[in-house]
């Protein structure tokens, strides 16, 4: 009896020993850092995060998708430790929220909008007021993000408002829930034309760029960077940096972004 009382003494000691440890080490060692970002960022990212694995031996995983869509996430609690928005104002949304850690947030990339055609022996398309963009969809339909929330269809929106040209395709348009959803339309021949960023149509070969939209046709398209408030993640303040640095802006700049000094 006496020996079955030490045993059982001896097995408690180990488990609260066991627990004690368990208690005790870092919840945060190796985990992973989350990252979301705008889905036109999935690319470059991507390649990115295979060279911050490489370097670093950490790991990160990346959500990819609208950036008015990943900006609500985060709003309601979804646990991401990076955020990567393709306009300044979702960023700013979060930021209204104290969302952010606001000493971490910064310009990453830039970008510019294209109209691509599914047709790859199409004719190039001299974007500037006037242009009949209606006759060229003819009974086809205008894919681009939604121009109320994706980042990607707002700037299309002014651009073609600056133009005078929103007015003849507005009833024409297919929204999308993302800049690659879009794309997508137009790569399975869905559509005959959209508005995706360059970076989106260099990724995909089932599209032609039939035109470049006048920098000065709508906002500058920057890509801020922050940490999320909520992050506790120890790697999360190591993989901006990477993100930053002249490695991954080699990256970027490969895909056809912009990066900003």
């Amino acid at each position: 009896m006496q020996e079955r009382r030490y045993w059982l003494k001896a097995a408690i000691l180990t488990m609260g020993f066991a627990l004690a440890a368990t208690a005790f080490t870092p919840a945060q060692a190796g985990e992973k850092v989350t990252v979301f970002a705008a889905a036109s960022l999935k690319n470059a990212l991507d390649a990115i995060n295979d060279e911050w694995r490489k370097e670093s031996g950490g790991e990160a995983t990346a959500s990819y998708a609208a950036s008015s869509a990943l900006a609500r996430q985060i709003e309601q609690g979804a646990p991401a430790d990076i955020f990567i928005s393709a306009d300044l104002a979702w960023m700013d949304y979060l930021a209204d929220k104290k969302l952010i850690k606001a000493d971490t947030r910064s310009n990453l990339l830039g970008n510019r909008i294209v109209l691509v055609s599914a047709n790859a022996n199409a004719k190039a398309v001299e974007i500037k007021p006037g242009l009949d963009l209606a006759g060229l969809l003819g009974d086809g339909r205008l894919a681009m993000g939604a121009v109320d929330s994706v980042p990607a269809g707002k700037y299309g929106k002014a651009a073609l408002e600056k133009l005078g040209i929103w007015p003849t395709v507005e009833q024409k348009v297919a929204g999308a829930e993302s800049v690659r959803a879009a794309l997508l339309l137009v790569s399975r021949g869905e559509a005959p034309y959209g508005i995706v960023y360059r970076t989106d149509a260099a990724a995909d070969p089932g599209v032609k760029v039939a035109g470049t939209f006048p920098e000065d046709s709508h906002p500058p398209i920057i890509y801020p960077v922050a940490i999320t408030a909520d992050s506790r993640n120890a790697d999360a303040a190591a993989y901006l940096e990477f993100v930053k640095s002249p490695k991954a802006a080699a990256l970027f700049e490969a895909q056809g972004f912009t990066v900003s000094k």
